[in-house]
């Protein structure tokens, strides 16, 4: 009997050619199990947001793309970047775009996984910041596993490859996890 198929959308919250968090995305898609369909999304495109744009003169198109990607997946896995003790600004900024207008936030219920690598705390504050902004978008976030990897100069090679064997297992375990989260939400 085969698995039933979950498509998830991803992103990351670093424009950085070299971000850890995008090369760790890249593995998740490389270790994802045949009913898991990960899709990656560059948030790079994406304008800021501004109000008076999007009620004067429509989404912009990278937005409508987006947020009809984020309808289309069946849960999201965000690639969290730490910065100053919070979640970067370019992720915050396509959360507030896809968050409006509230009324058809494709955000709304949606399930999703974390993960972050960064320096001494592995991006832990901006995961746990992010949890607070998905309690007000009434999103549904993977409590366990967490997956924070720390010091990220340690954690790759200098080809991008994962150090240590442990970190792709943790990998596979979260889209476990994260595949049965979303079953359970849709009632599979």
């Amino acid at each position: 009997m085969s698995q039933t198929e979950i498509n998830v959308l991803s992103f990351s919250g670093s424009l950085r050619r070299g971000s850890f968090n995008k090369t760790l995305i890249n593995h998740a898609i490389r270790l994802a199990p045949t009913h898991i369909k990960i899709e990656y999304f560059d948030l790079s495109p994406i304008p800021l947001f501004n109000e008076d744009v999007r009620v004067e003169q429509g989404e912009p198109e990278p937005v409508k793309v987006f947020k009809e990607k984020i309808r289309n997946a069946d849960a999201l896995l965000i690639g969290v970047t730490e910065y100053n003790y919070s979640l970067s600004g370019v992720l915050k900024n396509a959360i507030d775009w896809a968050s409006r207008p509230a009324e058809t936030s494709p955000l709304n219920e949606k399930p999703f996984a974390m993960m972050s690598v960064g320096g001494g705390l592995g991006g832990a504050r901006a995961q746990y910041h992010l949890r607070q902004i998905a309690v007000f978008l009434n999103m549904h976030p993977l409590n366990r596993p967490e997956l924070i990897i720390q010091r990220a100069w340690e954690s790759f090679d200098k080809d991008g490859n994962l150090t240590d064997i442990k970190n792709e297992e943790r990998i596979k375990n979260l889209l476990d996890s994260l595949y049965n989260w979303t079953l359970r939400l849709q009632g599979k």
